[in-house]
């Protein structure tokens, strides 16, 4: 990825947040936890949210941890859900 990865991020973020499922958004943030790009109080936090207010949180939380955490993000949705990655253009 490059340094644009959070601005990447920053573009998909209405799209990201009206389509992730839930599923799909649970496994990102368990990848997040276990991968320690976020810690536990933030998934707590997230975890506690709507849907949509958790892909918001997930989205802002990453993109403020820089590029390597981006890369991530997006790495893992686009293992997990092929069809939204094409969507927002990350594939």
């Amino acid at each position: 990825m490059t340094d644009q990865t959070s601005e990447i991020l920053s573009s998909v973020r209405t799209q990201f947040v009206q389509k992730v499922s839930e599923p799909v958004l649970n496994q990102l943030l368990d990848f997040l936890l276990q991968q320690d790009v976020i810690n536990q109080g933030e998934m707590e936090s997230a975890r506690a949210e709507t849907r949509a207010d958790r892909a918001r949180a997930v989205i802002d939380m990453v993109r403020g941890k820089g590029t390597e955490a981006s890369s991530v993000l997006i790495d893992r949705l686009c293992q997990l859900d092929r069809h939204l990655s094409r969507t927002l253009n990350l594939m």
